[in-house]
């Protein structure tokens, strides 16, 4: 078995490829693909046999089958999207690929041939609303949700503007020998504030599931009702330590494989949030911020969740930490130069 390392550099339109170690965490280069028209999401399917890539220049995603041996990807197939996508995910069984496309605010949905690829028009295309951030489905396979940011393109790599997103999240039910979305009742899980819900991830073994929020600068989590697949807000939580004034947003969220610890890099503050997860209840407590590289956009765990690479969209720089298993706080290990505005970040075994 061997680890992989992939990383999107958007405005170097390729995606790198590298191995770790997994003793000590180090990336050794293997390959680099050239990829057009802006390479900024990746997503593996189930059986981690292909690769899709968000491409925003076009827009549109590709996928690419991975050489088991070597971890080196070929291009298999694509299509064409109404607006760049915001995230990617496949269901949980690999027989459907789930965007959201976030300036056109609604997602997609396509089937994926019997090899993974891409080719087939969407069988879903649905409007929700602008600013449509994500979409996965949980680990029944049988709900989804989609949230949607407070206000749009206030980030720190593109001017605020005064145009206000709708701040809600929706909620779906999902077919999963369909690939059909039908509304949950409610739809709309409104949100108190200025959250602007952004990502989200779900516990390994309680059904709950943690949203980054953008604009508010926190966490909030959400128990999942097995039956009706409705989301109820239980916790929210800081991002930052106390007394931050300067401009912040939060970007991505990923809990560890043991469901202990969950990291939410910060986009201004330039860290990533760390935070313990209680084994019972669900509930964060923070342990605290590791300063990381300029607008950490994008980051992942390893598959055994005992290192982090995060990739600094200002600084074309990839960091890696060592994460304690006693306490879930990161030591820096090295930094890696992996292209212009690095967008996606990737890491599976092979």
């Amino acid at each position: 078995m061997t680890t992989y390392v992939y990383v999107a550099a958007q405005d170097d339109n390729k995606v790198s490829v590298f191995t770790m170690d997994a003793g000590t965490g180090k990336l050794t280069p293997k390959a680099e693909e050239p990829i057009p028209e802006g390479p900024h999401l990746l997503a593996i399917s189930p059986d981690r046999k292909v690769i899709y890539i968000g491409q925003r220049g076009l827009p549109g995603i590709s996928s690419w089958r991975i050489d088991q041996d070597t971890g080196g990807i070929t291009k298999n197939g694509s299509v064409s999207t109404d607006g760049w996508s915001a995230s990617l995910a496949t269901d949980r069984k690999g027989k459907y690929l789930l965007s959201a496309q976030y300036q056109a605010g609604h997602v997609s949905i396509h089937p994926l041939g019997d090899d993974g690829s891409l080719g087939a028009p969407a069988i879903e295309h649905l409007e929700t609303d602008i600013g449509a951030h994500a979409i996965y489905t949980d680990p029944s396979n049988r709900f989804a949700y989609v949230p949607h940011i407070a206000r749009l393109f206030d980030n720190v790599l593109e001017p605020a503007k005064d145009e206000l997103g709708p701040n809600v999240i929706y909620q779906f039910r999902f077919d999963e020998n369909t690939g059909r979305l039908t509304p949950n009742s409610p739809l709309k899980v409104e949100q108190g504030g200025n959250l602007g819900p952004r990502y989200y991830c779900f516990h390994p073994t309680l059904g709950i599931a943690y949203f980054s929020d953008e604009q508010g600068c926190s966490v909030t989590g959400y128990r999942i009702d097995s039956s009706a697949g409705t989301l109820s807000a239980f916790q929210t939580i800081t991002t930052l330590p106390e007394g931050v004034t300067q401009r912040n947003t939060c970007s991505q969220i990923q809990i560890s494989p043991s469901g202990k610890f969950l990291y939410v890099p910060n986009r201004g503050h330039n860290s990533i949030a760390c935070f313990s997860v209680d084994a019972a209840t669900g509930r964060l407590s923070a342990i605290g911020q590791e300063p990381t590289e300029a607008v950490p956009s994008a980051f992942s765990l390893d598959p055994e969740g005992k290192f982090v690479f995060a990739a600094g969209s200002a600084s074309g720089l990839l960091a890696s930490y060592r994460i304690s298993g006693d306490t879930g706080g990161l030591t820096p290990l090295e930094t890696y130069r992996v292209g212009e505005r690095p967008m996606g970040v990737l890491v599976t075994t092979l």
